[in-house]
């Protein structure tokens, strides 16, 4: 099995999210996949499959646990396969559902992917819930935005989005991982989405990833997806609308994810982004 080591939302090595990719899993069955994501170390590891009908069969390991979509490996993997296959769309089959991607190299050889989600909702985040979430993270009521409301969102994972009030609170992150592990296993949550609004479409984000076994996720493709279907579902940006994240700067890895946010009620979200191999 050839291991590839990517890293994604960044062209430099020594930044965003660090991915492996396996081009070719054929045959390798869940329990060494698993395996080899622990090995890895990485938030993530994606394992393709080519498909007879020229698709990619593709599946998502955490340390831990598999999850059902990951944008950052994704990003990864299309790299990847345009390196080594050329630049062009590809389809992709998660757990998720068919996420489609498309490659392009600029002009000085650096390559950059975009996903298209499946669809994205959300949902109101439970008082109770909240919480338990905002004690786990140790912040209090008075830590959020209020023209951001709380809402659990989805665009191929579940993301609690919690905005708060400065990026100081943002920057401030110590929360209890055990407690906050349980309420995310508990709630099928992949990562927590915290933000902070600098401008209109631009956006600080961190991403606790307890269950995964990881502390924080320098970049989070799902994420950003999901949260650019919050923003349209709940008419907080005008649209289409381009959306800038950045992530990472608090863990050294900084990482810049673009979210185009068609007006199309229910269509997918656009998740844009470099990776370069380490």
């Amino acid at each position: 099995m050839d291991v590839l080591r990517y890293v994604a939302f960044t062209t430099d090595p020594a930044g965003g999210n660090p991915a492996g990719v396996v081009l070719d899993a054929t045959g390798i069955d869940d329990a060494t996949m698993l395996k080899t994501a622990a090995e890895v170390g990485y938030s993530e590891t994606a394992f393709v499959v080519p498909c007879d009908d020229g698709s990619l069969d593709i599946r998502y390991f955490s340390p831990l646990a598999e999850v059902t979509f990951c944008g950052h490996a994704t990003i990864a993997t299309a790299v990847a396969h345009a390196q080594r296959h050329g630049v062009g769309p590809l389809r992709l089959r998660t757990r998720a559902g068919e996420v489609t991607v498309s490659t392009a190299q600029a002009d000085d050889g650096s390559m950059t992917a975009s996903l298209v989600s499946v669809p994205p909702r959300s949902l109101p985040l439970a008082e109770a819930d909240l919480a338990e979430l905002l004690a786990a993270l140790r912040w209090t009521p008075d830590d959020l935005d209020p023209a951001l409301p709380p809402r659990v969102a989805y665009a191929g994972a579940w993301h609690p989005v919690i905005a708060a009030t400065s990026r100081g609170r943002l920057a401030d992150l110590a929360y209890d991982m055990t407690a906050l592990s349980a309420l995310m296993t508990r709630e099928d949550w992949t990562t927590v989405d915290l933000v902070w609004r600098e401008a209109p479409t631009v956006f600080h984000a961190r991403n606790p990833f307890p269950p995964g076994g990881v502390v924080e996720d320098p970049a989070t493709g799902a994420s950003a997806a999901a949260f650019g279907g919050y923003l349209r579902e709940l008419e907080l940006v005008p649209l289409p609308a381009t959306v800038t994240i950045h992530q990472g700067a608090d863990m050294g890895r900084p990482s810049t994810i673009t979210v185009t946010v068609p007006r199309e009620a229910g269509s997918g979200i656009e998740v844009s982004g470099a990776a370069v191999q380490i």
